[in-house]
């Protein structure tokens, strides 16, 4: 299934039925005056939270969405029937805003959080509601009432609480791949990754969400290489895991620009805990894997922790310290 984080759509309630003229017409009953029922109230748009969806990939194609209108009066005072609402479910995590995206309506986090979006329109009173001592006959009734329309964009941005970002082909979905069971896409060039993948890291009784942000690259902050897009996703993670391959000539500089976007898209992403991962060591000389480790460790005051996504070396200890991190959360 693709994954799919943006939606555009069309949604409007139900409208009312309308209330019934009617007459009560029996033998031996002369005058049996006004009997029209009230027409069924519309049905109301609601969003509900899904924890099992993580894509708006059902929102893609399927952009109109209808309530049922409400069923309209009869004879013998009878009430129309009422519209079902319509019940949208969307991914936690997901923003709702207006067509221009200027205002944010809400945001629904949690499973089955509910958010009641538009309401269905009134149904209109039949004649006998209009019946009064100086008017025994009327022929008055209501229209129902229309229903609500709107356009609303989905925004996704995925729950997670370990985040793993840094350039592109650092070994991030391969770290993904050997300590959950996703199956992302792993090859041996730039961006084979364009969409996150998530997966659940589970030791003992424990577990978290750990997911793979496609790669950041210089000027990602002003949109460069779909950087909104990708950075968007980084928000509402815990901790950051920040993948360095130490292959690359100037694998510092590399981390420095990695952080320097975070600080340029804003939403207070750079004061995120950060656990650094040298990754890629198998393949480098030891003397030169501690003169990276050293710099690292020299210039940012903090440990560094050196993995192999290929061989899975202390992969463990870095899931360790991830739920170390989150238990002090």
């Amino acid at each position: 299934m693709a994954f799919i984080d943006k939606a555009k759509i069309y949604i409007k309630s139900g409208n009312g039925g309308h209330g019934a003229l009617s007459f009560r017409r029996e033998k031996f009953i002369e005058y049996g005056g006004p009997n029209g029922g009230n027409g069924g109230k519309g049905g109301d748009v609601i969003f509900r939270g899904n924890k099992g969806m993580n894509t708006l990939q059902r929102y893609r194609f399927n952009q109109h969405h209808n309530a049922p209108n409400g069923m309209g009066g009869a004879g013998q005072l009878k009430t129309g029937s009422s519209g079902k609402d319509l019940i949208l479910d969307i991914p936690c995590g997901t923003e709702i805003y207006n067509e221009d995206m200027s205002i944010k309506l809400y945001e629904i986090m949690e499973e089955n959080e509910t958010y009641y979006f538009l309401r269905g329109g009134q149904g209109g009173k039949g004649n006998a509601h209009f019946k009064s001592s100086t008017n025994r006959a009327p022929r008055k009734f209501q229209q129902g009432e229309k229903g609500q329309t709107a356009t609303v964009r989905l925004k996704l941005k995925i729950l997670a609480d370990v985040g793993l970002v840094g350039m592109p082909n650092a070994g991030k979905s391969s770290i993904l791949n050997f300590v959950t069971n996703a199956k992302s896409k792993v090859a041996d060039y730039a961006f084979t990754t364009l969409h996150p993948h998530i997966g659940m890291v589970q030791k003992e009784d424990l577990e978290f969400v750990l997911a793979d942000i496609p790669g950041l690259i210089e000027k990602a902050s002003d949109g460069k290489g779909l950087g909104h897009d990708f950075l968007s996703h980084i928000e509402r993670c815990k901790i950051l895991i920040h993948v360095i391959d130490t292959t690359e000539d100037k694998p510092f500089e590399n981390y420095q620009i990695i952080r320097k976007e975070l600080v340029n898209y804003g939403a207070q992403i750079e004061n995120k805990k950060e656990i650094i991962a040298l990754n890629k060591i198998e393949i480098m000389e030891k003397e030169e894997v501690a003169k990276i480790q050293q710099e690292f460790e020299k210039k940012l005051d903090q440990k560094v922790v050196l993995i192999s996504a290929a061989t899975g070396y202390q992969l463990d200890q870095l899931t360790n310290l991830c739920l170390e991190y989150l238990q002090d959360e």
